[in-house]
């Protein structure tokens, strides 16, 4: 293939063809390039399985125009294919650009282009909690008037509309493009942020060796950085930033504070301090649970670091209500059964909502979908451990088999081994192979007053499910 297009190129002067383009990462990115005028086609697998059909025919009336995923929609050596850098080689629109051809990015390639190419770009970092904190902060500079773009990954809430229902993405006309950006894959390389955010360090996808690197190099290429005094790894790497705007909740450095929390079953307030300022603001959240504390401090930061003034960040955030599966509270049934929509699938992101789930009395019952084969070798002990001791001895945790989607991976063995894994650890676990059987599993034991949650991540379908186990339950 050719060479890649340059940053200062115009991007929308040429075709582009997104194969996966119903992904969480690529449709903001599709989103956002369509916004800017660009011509665009492509394929999704998920498509072609009939899978969350509603996503693709809204995408074929905003003008996409879509294709099987069988090389039939790379026509031409113009187009660009955006593809992420885990497409294997023998997918056919991958094939088919190769024999014509056509220049390539990676999803993270194209973003960083559309990112460093915008005036003032902030960017979203940290082992978990990006996609929250990036709603977060493009919600407060939209309510401040910044007008600004938004990349996530996640569909925002506050953003939804009758003609955008997957609002992942907003294409505003202000300087500002918010984003998060990753480092599972080293690409948080790429990015040259104004401000740069980064909320906690932890073991995921690389050594923590390699993360220091990742995010110190990452703090020390932003103007300024917004970082968490109470995360250790996170408050090591602060000599690495030229200009520190900090946040905590029991660090008594941190210049942007929150005290006197109150934790609800679906909501939070706190007091928000300016120690610089010697402040005080009211906050409250209509997402529950600490991390969520943390990651509005880190919005109020990010915001701040790029010229909104705290108070104003704080009131925004009243009317901030969240992600589409990141504790969605999906509905409660006629016998007062709780189902919640949940995007947990490592092992800090299920802890985090398990530990909002037992600030609160009632039985929980999980069930996880395991977002891939190889991802579960490689956390699946880490978070069987992590289920275990969250959870109680009354609570249960159900799995199914992982996703898949095809491909080559090795599935000899999934979900059960993770299973023997938190029995060994104390817990209570099923392995109930097929995930419709999970449902009447669920119906069967659920009483009044339980909290079943739906985890898992990379399927769309989860939130019907979740809404098809509201429907079963008494």
């Amino acid at each position: 293939m050719t060479d890649l297009p340059t940053p200062s190129s115009d991007l929308t002067t040429h075709p582009w063809f997104f194969c996966g383009i119903g992904g969480s990462g690529m449709l903001p990115l599709a989103l956002i390039l369509k916004g800017h005028g660009a011509s665009i086609g492509g394929s999704d697998r998920s498509r072609d399985q009939g899978r969350t059909p509603e996503k693709f025919a809204w995408l074929e009336s905003l003008g996409f125009e879509l294709f099987p995923q069988d090389g039939s929609g790379v026509i031409s050596a113009e187009q660009t294919l955006v593809a992420s850098a885990a497409v294997e080689d023998t997918v056919p629109e991958v094939v088919r650009a190769t024999q014509l051809g056509c220049p390539r990015m990676s999803r993270a390639q194209l973003l960083a282009t559309l990112f460093n190419a915008a005036p003032f770009g902030v960017a979203i970092g940290g082992t978990s909690g990006k996609s929250t904190v990036t709603g977060m902060t493009g919600w407060i500079m939209t309510a401040a008037g910044r007008d600004p773009t938004i990349m996530n990954g996640a569909v925002m809430k506050n953003f939804v509309a009758p003609e955008a229902p997957f609002a992942s993405a907003r294409v505003g006309s202000g300087d500002a493009f918010v984003s998060e950006v990753d480092e599972s894959d080293g690409s948080i390389a790429l990015y040259r942020p104004k401000v740069a955010v980064l909320g906690n360090v932890s073991l995921d996808h690389k050594s923590l060796e390699e993360l220091r690197e990742l995010f110190g190099d990452f703090l020390a290429r932003a103007e300024v950085s917004a970082i968490n005094l109470d995360d250790a790894e996170t408050a090591a790497l602060a000599h690495r930033a030229r200009s520190l705007v900090t946040f905590g909740i029991t660090s008594p450095d941190a210049q942007i504070a929150a005290i006197d929390v109150v934790e609800e079953p679906t909501s939070l307030s706190a007091t928000i301090l300016d120690r610089r300022e010697g402040t005080e603001h009211a906050l409250t959240l209509k997402v529950p649970g600490r991390h969520n504390l943390y990651n509005a401090l880190a919005a109020i930061a990010a915001a701040n670091a790029a010229g909104v003034p705290v108070a104003e960040a704080v009131v925004a955030l009243g009317s901030f209500v969240g992600l589409a599966r990141r504790f969605d509270v999906v509905g409660i049934s006629p016998s007062g059964i709780a189902v919640i929509d949940d995007f947990g699938h490592n092992p800090d992101k299920v802890s985090a909502t398990l530990s909002t789930l037992k600030v609160h009395p009632g039985r929980v019952i999980a069930l996880f979908q395991p977002h891939g084969y190889g991802p579960l070798r490689q956390m699946g002990a880490e978070l069987a451990e992590v289920i275990a001791r969250k959870l109680g001895p009354d609570d249960l945790t159900i799995l199914c088999d992982p996703v898949y989607f095809g491909g080559t991976v090795d599935r000899s063995e999934g979900s059960e081994r993770i299973v023997r894994l938190i029995e060994s650890h104390g817990g209570k676990a099923e392995y109930v192979p097929a995930r419709e059987d999970c449902a009447a599993r669920i119906a069967e034991i659920a009483r009044p007053g339980d909290r079943v949650v739906i985890m898992g991540a990379r399927d769309d379908t989860l939130t019907v499910f979740a809404k098809d186990v509201l429907a079963a339950l008494p």
